[in-house]
């Protein structure tokens, strides 16, 4: 059971009641953290407006995905784990594998590798990487913009595991723990 009510679309009023109606008509479902995020708002308005923007930018769906995986195994937030690992491998075209791999910052691909190191030291050290983790994402062929990109996901996803896990949101996708 959640710790923060989850407001149904279907009784949700004003402007959380459009917002909610936004995702479901995006996503063909209603996701119990949105459901929550609609609490207030603002939070739902910022997550989909934030979310939106980083979709808009120059990293594709699998790696964006990727990072949520490797942030929500940092983080151990099995809600986001569970959503992140059926986006991906259902809708993102990342193989089980790849996504297993990208949950321990790992992948085939040496730009996805790099980005997936990068966000997890993003993660074990609330930001503070070091000069050599910026380097060596710029060596693996990371633009300027990418890194940023990589950091801006980083804070999203850092955003969401914190909510559920605060929250307690009851999962509604096929469970994944970060204990697997």
């Amino acid at each position: 059971m959640s710790r923060l009510p989850i407001i149904e679309p279907d009784t949700a009023q004003g402007s959380a009641a459009e917002l909610l109606a936004a995702v479901q008509k995006a996503l063909g479902v209603t996701p119990n953290m949105t459901k929550v995020m609609a609490n207030s708002p603002a939070v739902l308005k910022a997550y989909l407006e934030f979310s939106g923007a980083l979709g808009g930018g120059s990293l594709p769906i699998g790696i964006r995905e990727a990072i949520a995986l490797v942030v929500a195994q940092e983080n151990s937030c099995d809600y986001c784990l569970s959503a992140h690992t059926y986006i991906a491998t259902n809708l993102a075209g990342v193989s089980e594998s790849e996504a297993h791999r990208a949950r321990h910052a790992e992948s085939a691909d040496a730009k996805t590798d790099a980005v997936l190191k990068l966000a997890a030291a993003l993660v074990r050290t609330h930001g503070g990487v070091e000069e050599g983790d910026i380097k060596a994402a710029r060596e693996a062929g990371l633009s300027d913009a990418e890194i940023t990109e990589v950091i801006g996901n980083v804070s999203l996803n850092v955003f969401t595991n914190y909510l559920n896990k605060a929250a307690d949101v009851a999962i509604d996708w096929p469970v994944v723990s970060h204990l697997s």
